[in-house]
């Protein structure tokens, strides 16, 4: 192994976070590393979250990294609840702070911010994984990495940046006892489903049905993503096309409210409602970022917005940091950690509010009631309806 690199700041992860990360410090002036594990096919392919909050997107418009969003993004103010008692839109453009959701598939901003990060001279690796972070209790922090070739070589900053997400390196690094981990297992899954289809609807449609919630989320003018809850522990692969929009078109009520556009489902994955969160989200010369610092269910579409904004505040700290302010480093899990639980808390009032329990105990059968009260309230209550548009769309 050679004795290694010098940079300022080495950023583990080009996903979001870590992408927005190094633009901002490129922008200003700023020397940086950005290492990520995995192919540039594989990030700029990889389909994930597409609802970018309002202050995302201004966060990106602000920096120079909207063009793409603003060229190709789509509009979404309506989101639709589907219940046993029949359905109701809500208009959250006219609702709360009057802001809109902009529909922009994760991959794509991927590209376009790899692209950006390029064009300026930024320096991203693909295909080399951080082995370990070493030496966080000293001014020189170490990521030693595994490059595409197979050998190792070690780089040196003065800050590390962990964008590599819940089970990456970044978290890893920090020992055990340093921080307090906070985390649920919300006991609910979902099929996530990725279809060469039309959108249905005009609106999100969130469908909550005795036998399971389904979800309707537009993505492209030809690619759906829908969501189905399953039992935990389903294989995806156990969920063949014609079992989906069968599905699909019971809890979604589609008799009563019009079929659904099909295609063929080209991604299948379970995934599992957890929630986990690190206070603080920093230490010592290294920081987190993401779902690094905090996991979210997919339940409110949180997860990269939080990104996004962890991002922009850890870079003001950073080139603060370098030139002698620590201050806004040293705030940086105080200014992170309560708009992270923030989000935590509405992704955890939305998975009780689509996610009824199973069962005729009398546990299940109170719940179920309950869930129902909470719906006619935000069908009906104008207060009600302020308040879920503000944190829907807001971080």
């Amino acid at each position: 192994m050679d004795s290694g690199e010098s940079t300022a700041v080495v950023v583990v992860g080009a996903g979001p976070a870590g992408l927005v990360l190094g633009n901002l410090l490129l922008a200003a002036g700023v020397e940086c590393v950005v290492v990520e594990r995995r192919s540039r096919a594989h990030v700029e392919q990889r389909a994930r979250a597409g609802f970018l909050a309002a202050h995302t997107v201004r966060v990106l418009t602000r920096h120079g990294l909207a063009d793409g969003l603003a060229a190709d993004g789509q509009q979404h103010h309506t989101c639709s609840f589907r219940t046993a008692a029949g359905a109701f839109d809500l208009d959250y453009a006219a609702l709360g702070r009057g802001e809109v959701h902009t529909v922009y598939p994760q991959q794509h901003l991927v590209r376009d911010l790899v692209a950006t990060f390029l064009a300026r001279g930024g320096d991203l690796r693909f295909d080399t994984a951080a082995e370990s972070i070493t030496g966080l209790d000293t001014d020189r922090p170490t990521v030693t990495v595994r490059t595409p070739g197979g050998g190792s070589t070690r780089l040196h900053g003065r800050f590390v940046a962990g964008c590599d997400g819940r089970h990456g390196t970044a978290r890893a690094a920090v020992p055990a006892g340093a921080v307090r981990r906070y985390r649920r297992d919300h006991g609910v899954s979902w099929l996530a489903l990725l279809a060469e289809a039309p959108q249905s609807m005009a609106a999100v449609a969130y469908a909550v049905h005795e036998d399971g919630f389904a979800g309707h989320m537009a993505r492209t003018p030809d690619v759906t993503r829908y969501y189905l809850q399953c039992p935990r522990g389903d294989d995806p692969q156990a969920w063949p096309d014609d079992r989906v929009w069968a599905e699909l078109h019971h809890r979604m009520r589609a008799d009563r409210h019009g079929p659904l556009r099909q295609g063929p489902i080209v991604e299948r994955r379970v995934v599992d409602m957890g929630s986990d969160v690190l206070d603080p989200i920093r230490y010592g010369p290294l920081f987190l970022v993401g779902d690094a610092a905090s996991l979210i269910s997919p339940s409110a579409a949180k997860g990269a917005n939080l990104a996004v904004m962890e991002a922009e505040i850890l870079a003001a700290g950073l080139v603060a940091g370098l030139r002698g302010d620590t201050g806004p480093l040293d705030r940086y899990s105080a200014d992170c950690l309560p708009r992270i639980w923030r989000a935590q808390e509405f992704s955890h009032w939305m998975i009780g509010l689509l996610h009824g329990p199973a069962g005729d105990g009398d546990e299940a059968v109170f719940l179920r009631a309950l869930q129902q009260a909470r719906l006619e309230s935000l069908r009906t209550s104008r207060r009600h309806q302020d308040h879920f548009a503000e944190n829907y769309v807001g971080i």
